[in-house]
């Protein structure tokens, strides 16, 4: 690594440790509104709350999901990039706040129904750029497309004051359907001996971005700065992000017994151990580490640890099943035209991640929120 100042996530405006608490203190505070969903004839999955996704029970054997997420400052890379070549990326841009959204539904085993956009402004001046605005639609709709989702509308509420001058705050909402109890994916079916799929990652998706821009404002040719294969950061950066929505029914329609799955984003490889059961997860394999995030490392001066805590590191969603079933998951995954690793597994002990090849090991208390 280089030597010099490191520069860690808090550094760059986002502290875990002090949003985890606030998010605890809003999920007791939201379980106890439950009540309301019960004068309706409907019941909450309890153990859906601090997961991806929250599920309630519509019939004896069919469930729904929704769930709400944003983009964050990834669109500001596209900003300065096109200052560079000239080209919007908007439509990459849409891709992958739909793509945040729709894996965080799918790894509740729902399948996507109807989407909603959330596109905050500072003022309708961000929406006379003509460009900008089809490729975003475009992009958008190419999403909801691939995702098999109904984009149902929206809000673009304009926020002079909050939003800054020539920005935007994307983000949205979804609702899915679990059509039967078998297809609902959840903590408790884990169980030891579970073998880890890791799906690899196309690229950094949509965590750690501040932190890569930070790394972006150290370099004199910022954004435009070479990676060894001669990509431009800032375009490595813009890769689009996998969308897990087919691939997931996919399996499930061919009665892949899935135990459980974790979306690696914020937190990074420390997410494999969302659920609140005592496993430790042995993670035997791991994807070589790209140029872009060796890059990022060594200009952040960070260790393995703080990368692995904070990026997906190539490792997109860890898929939970049996072992019996990891051969034709792997095939399935493959004919998707997505790459996998059987990367380790399930035992008894104090909840933990141990990564063998990299000597890191996250403790449970490292990841106090599910």
């Amino acid at each position: 690594m280089s030597k010099g100042h490191s520069i860690a996530y808090s550094d760059v405006g986002d502290d875990y440790g002090t949003k985890d608490p606030i998010k605890k203190l809003a999920q007791a505070a939201a379980a106890q509104t439950a009540k309301h969903l019960a004068t309706l004839g409907y019941k909450e999955i309890s153990d859906s709350r601090g997961e991806s996704a929250f599920v309630w029970q519509i019939t004896q054997n069919s469930f729904m999901a929704s769930v709400i997420e944003g983009l964050g400052t990834k669109n500001l890379i596209a900003d300065d990039m096109r200052k560079i070549t000239g080209k919007t990326y908007y439509d990459i841009i849409a891709h992958d706040t739909v793509a945040t959204i729709i894996n965080d539904l799918s790894s509740s085993g729902a399948k996507p129904a109807v989407l909603h956009a959330y596109w905050a402004i500072e003022d309708n001046s961000w929406l006379q750029d003509e460009q900008r605005m089809k490729d975003l639609i475009r992009g958008w709709k190419a999403a909801c497309d691939e995702s098999g989702v109904t984009w149902g509308g929206g809000e673009t509420p304009t926020l002079k004051g909050i939003i800054e001058p020539g920005t935007a705050d994307l983000a949205g909402s979804a609702i899915g359907i679990i059509s039967h109890d078998k297809r609902r994916i959840r903590a408790e079916r884990l169980k030891k001996g579970d073998r880890i799929i890791f799906l690899k990652s196309s690229g950094i998706n949509a965590n750690g971005i501040s932190l890569a821009r930070a790394v972006s404002k150290k370099l004199p040719e910022g954004y435009a700065t070479k990676l060894p294969d001669n990509t431009m950061f800032g375009e490595a950066l813009l890769t689009k992000t996998n969308i897990y929505a087919n691939l997931i029914q996919d399996l499930l329609d061919q009665d892949i017994d899935i135990h459980y799955i974790s979306n690696i984003t914020g937190h990074g490889l420390r997410k494999i151990m969302r659920a609140p059961q005592n496993f430790i997860y042995k993670v035997e394999k791991v994807y070589p580490i790209s140029k872009l995030f060796l890059f990022i490392q060594q200009h952040a001066n960070l260790s393995d640890s703080e990368m692995y805590q904070t990026y997906n590191m190539r490792q997109d969603y860890a898929l939970f099943l049996p072992e019996k079933d990891v051969e034709k998951a792997q095939e399935i995954i493959s004919e998707n035209g997505f790459e996998s690793l059987n990367a380790g597994y399930l035992e008894e002990g104090e909840r933990k991640v141990i990564i063998k090849p990299k000597d890191i090991v996250f403790e449970g208390k490292t990841l106090d929120l599910r």
